[in-house]
């Protein structure tokens, strides 16, 4: 069995959300980290486990950090890691995988189901094994608790309740 450890410096594990219903804001956890492990070279009987840390959350804005820091969203203080832990994968093509799994997030666990792209292994740096993935997923944030909301003057909301996953992970063969 072969375990590969994220490589943070060459991963983004980014998310979206819209906002006041017109545009959408994106941020990223930029603690994180990443196992997995896997038998096959094409990696599709992977065990995939995932965690980042709340308190890296950056949206380019300090006030709406702290924010999604608060007991309003992630509340950090009280749970301070999200983590997924996949249960299945599913082979669509050479490249193209569905991967389910637990996600978790301010203590709630549920099901999600992942787009996953297999972009290749090569050699690194130092003759290292490199896979590189990109993943897709969207989630509904009011399932994790993360019920904070407003509307605007003339009754539009402020946040939306879908969040769009995006993570680029670049893999290092242990």
């Amino acid at each position: 069995m072969a375990t590969w450890k994220i490589d943070q410096a060459h991963s983004e594990i980014k998310f979206k959300v819209k906002h006041l219903v017109v545009s959408s804001v994106t941020g990223q956890f930029t603690s994180f980290d990443g196992t997995v492990e896997s038998y096959k070279p094409n990696f599709s009987d992977a065990k995939i486990s995932f965690e980042a840390e709340v308190n890296s959350i950056n949206t380019k804005n300090v006030q709406r950090d702290e924010h999604l820091k608060s007991p309003d969203f992630f509340d950090a203080a009280n749970h301070p890691k999200l983590t997924f832990v996949s249960k299945s994968i599913t082979k669509k093509s050479d490249e193209e995988y569905i991967v389910v799994g637990d996600i978790t997030i301010r203590g709630t666990s549920k099901e999600i189901s992942l787009n996953v792209t297999y972009n290749g292994t090569a050699k690194g740096f130092g003759g290292v094994d490199v896979a590189g993935f990109e993943i897709a997923g969207k989630l509904n944030r009011f399932d994790f608790g993360l019920q904070w909301n407003a509307l605007t003057e003339v009754g539009g909301i402020v946040v939306g309740d879908e969040v769009k996953i995006e993570i680029t992970a670049e893999l290092q063969k242990a």
